[in-house]
């Protein structure tokens, strides 16, 4: 486990070099399903509603809608306005809830400390609603009725379902409608022998790539997506020059009502189809944390935005003057490009129809692992594919499930009409959830006035309520696809969220008391044999009820005992010197300890075997930093008289511990194989180093660990005794023992929930990963308990 991980948005201004190449590698990463819109929007809108005339009033009408949506959408609302909304430089659906969160304190998340309000990013965007009499009383409003918050984060998991629906869709539809141009080479009868087999084939080799990562060929998405970007827009002025130069007047909004005063209900249906223009913009936002604002704001507004207005208008002014070639090939985008450069355009179209896919895949194994650390999404295996580039992950389940059900819908569509109603709906449904959470976050976070988020909400929920609707009347033609996606995937979020917050109640009812461990003496009423045992819970305080099953049933237990909890936290990072929470549990010659590891929901956890050395470095720095006011006896009396009046509250004496590369003032650990002879104490030949070291007495030939001690650094004779026996612990070796928990409905429960319990709940967790991969344990270093939970 990695617990460096995590990149933070520093306030430091960038320069403009750097802001220009972010903005150039964005286009890379970002536009490409944005900018592969131009092969099916116009296919896709006049597939059946609504036809293409001599008066061009229906060519006229779409070109000023995709013209507007463009400008309202992806250029007003996420440009100027979502991408300002960010979590600490992170955007996405998971950044707005995290928002609310820590704003509302409406998070779902059960082990949430108020330590965890000190951290710096969670107060970064603290500010008091100080007169703001509509924001406290919404404030106020959600934090009392549970069902909001429920409401609150369902919405949240809706439009997380949809983007993984979107990863199932753009693959799919992008991929087939570049292969699509092949058509105009073959004859109708044969064509759909030739693309559906070849699209099929480059969805297979782009999902099976997966696992190798894109930072080897990453370098090439940027240069092949300004290549497009540059063919569509060169054929764009082309094609309005040579065929109709009077074509920018469609842009006017007159055209829009002179659609729909022709067109009437085909016409609102085929805004179905139009919606396609405004596909990936959701990635502008979600995106952000591996770019900057401005630099996206750059690359859409003067790179992206010219270059897809000028593409949809060349095409619009080609199509005005042909009205008799399309009725034997349908409207698509290669009719518009000139035959002689046919072949190459397809070719460049088939590789950005591949990185637009590529983005969407690697996007939707990022949200699944921010649900995942949130406790909404089974645990699944994360492979990071590379060392350097953050957010490069791979999840070989999803990915294989991805695959398969990009290719169902490849082969059981095999046209882009049916394509695009499934993509517009779910692309629809993440901007509608992303305005209900917007408007949420103007008032509570920007603490603007209610009116203000009225307007935004009535203004963009409108346009886009328009689309939802016209998107949602195809459901029989391919919409329902999205819609059973996003439902199994909600059942699945929902189950795994039910199941694991009644398994936390259960644990935190049934936690053992602390009086309970004090009566048993600082040896537990067992042997305790050299080691340290690292006994893994969800709790933040209190002693898991795995421990005295274990303790009640074994006569010997370790040296040392830490409880360890990894937990998430919603904020996107946690700073590594701020990573830890160390406490005691119990008197000090007991020698037990709380170990919480702080993660944010975009934070890193690599398998590392580094992991050992920084917990046991991290308690060590709580040993040495731990203040002594007064003596042992004292203490002691004092620490059982603490527990006895407030038996739960253990987190007055968590302190905060950074990992060891950050913390340079503290302590550091050191294990080198070889003869561990030395005692302890200060050599005269280290008395003008600015280190001293404390070493294990040991005689024998294993790991030999030692502290490093930073310069004038007092320890008592007490806290050095304690590092000698962590030291001996440590060298003994480290077992982890995870809960393996049977969960079940207690009697009497409803019917629903031994449903989602006994079937639901307990099916995910037998197909998905345990606790242990949480952190990285050898297998044989692991020691599993059985528990079964009645909830």
């Amino acid at each position: 486990m990695d617990f460096e991980g995590g990149i933070h948005n520093n306030p430091i201004k960038e320069s403009w070099r750097t802001v220009l190449t972010l903005a150039y590698q964005s286009l890379g990463v970002v536009y490409g399903d944005l900018s592969t819109s131009p092969l099916y929007v116009y296919k896709s809108t006049f597939a059946e509603d609504i036809q293409h005339s001599e008066t061009n009033e229906e060519i006229y009408g779409v070109l000023s809608f995709v013209f507007w949506t463009l400008t309202l959408i992806p250029l007003l609302k996420y440009v100027f306005i979502v991408l300002r909304a960010d979590d600490n430089g992170e955007g996405g659906t998971f950044a707005l809830y995290s928002l609310l969160c820590r704003h509302a304190r409406v998070s779902s998340l059960p082990n949430c400390q108020v330590a965890d309000e000190e951290l710096s990013e969670y107060k970064s965007s603290e500010v008091l609603l100080a007169g703001k009499p509509g924001g406290s009383r919404l404030k106020s409003t959600l934090e009392k009725h549970r069902l909001l918050q429920k409401f609150l984060l369902v919405l949240a998991l809706i439009g997380t379902c949809m983007v993984i629906g979107d990863g199932v869709l753009t693959p799919a539809i992008s991929v087939f409608s570049a292969v699509s141009g092949l058509e105009l080479s073959t004859s109708k009868e044969h064509h759909q022998y030739i693309v559906l087999p070849i699209s099929c084939i480059i969805l297979v080799f782009l999902f099976a790539l997966q696992h190798y990562g894109t930072h080897r060929i990453g370098f090439l998405f940027a240069p092949i997506v300004i290549t497009w970007l540059i063919c569509i827009s060169a054929i764009g002025v082309y094609n309005i020059f040579h065929w109709n130069p009077n074509v920018y007047q469609a842009l006017s909004p007159y055209y829009m009502y002179k659609f729909f005063k022709k067109t009437r209900r085909g016409g609102w249906m085929s805004l179905g189809g139009i919606l396609l223009c405004i596909t990936g913009s959701e990635a502008m936002f979600a995106d952000l944390g591996h770019f900057s604002q401005l630099s996206i704001k750059i690359a859409f507004t003067f790179v992206v935005y010219p270059s897809l207005i000028l593409a949809y208008m060349g095409q619009a002014a080609y199509l005005s003057k042909h009205h008799i070639i399309e009725s034997d090939y349908r409207i698509g985008f290669y009719v518009s490009v000139p035959e002689k450069i046919r072949w190459p355009v397809l070719g460049i179209a088939i590789l950005a129809a591949v990185v637009g896919s590529q983005a969407i895949i690697t996007g939707t194994f990022s949200i699944i692992k921010q649900c995942s650390a949130l406790g909404c999404f089974p645990r699944v295996k994360i492979i990071h594919t590379s060392s350097k580039i953050h957010g490069q992950i791979y999840i070989p389940e999803i990915n294989w499930i991805l695959m398969l059900l990009c290719l169902a819908v490849t082969i059981g569509f095999r046209d882009t009409k049916r394509m695009g109603n499934a993509s517009g709906l779910a692309v629809i449904t993440v901007m509608l959830v992303t305005t209900c959470l917007m408007s949420l976050v103007i008032v509570l976070c920007w603490h603007k006035n209610v009116v203000v988020a009225l307007c935004f909400i009535l203004f963009f929920g409108s346009v886009e309520a328009l689309y939802f609707s016209a998107s949602l009347i195809k459901f029989l033609e391919g919409a329902w696809v999205p819609i059973a996606l996003a439902l199994i995937f909600l059942l699945v979020m929902y189950t795994w969220h039910y199941g694991t917050l009644k398994k936390y109640e259960f644990d935190l009812q049934n936690k053992v008391s602390i009086n309970w461990l004090l009566k048993l003496g600082p040896s537990l009423g067992i042997v305790r044999v050299p080691g340290i045992g690292l006994i893994h819970t969800e709790l933040v305080s209190g002693i898991p009820a795995i421990f005295s099953h274990f303790v009640t049933n074994l006569p010997a237990f370790h040296q040392v005992l830490v409880f360890l909890c990894i937990k998430s936290v919603p904020v996107p990072h946690v700073r590594p010197e701020e990573r830890f929470l160390v406490g005691r549990i119990g008197p000090k010659e007991y020698r037990l300890y709380r170990c919480i590891a702080r993660y944010g929901y975009r934070d890193i956890h690599k398998d590392d075997i580094e992991f050992e050395k920084v917990l046991v470095c991290s308690i060590a720095e709580f040993i040495r930093s731990e203040r002594h006011e007064y003596n042992h006896e004292h203490n002691h009396e004092r620490e059982k008289k603490d527990y006895d009046d407030n038996d739960d509250d253990d987190d007055e004496s968590m302190t905060v511990v950074g990992t060891c590369t950050t913390n340079l003032d503290g302590i550091r650990i050191s294990e080198e194989e070889g003869d561990c002879r030395e005692i302890v104490g200060t050599s005269d030949d280290h008395s003008n180093n600015n280190i001293r070291e404390i070493k294990s007495p040991l005689v024998t030939l294993r790991k030999r660990v030692r502290f490093v001690l930073p310069k004038n650094s007092v320890i008592d004779v007490n806290a050095r005794e304690e590092l000698r026996e962590l030291m001996e612990a440590r060298e003994a070796g480290m077992a982890f023992i995870v809960g393996h928990s049977y969960v079940r409905a207690k009697k009497g429960s409803s019917f629903f929930r031994r449903v989602v319990i006994d079937f639901g709940y307990d099916f995910l967790r037998r197909n998905s990963r345990g606790p242990r991969s949480a952190v990285s344990i050898p297998h044989t270093s692991m020691l599993e308990v059985g528990m079964i939970y009645h909830v």
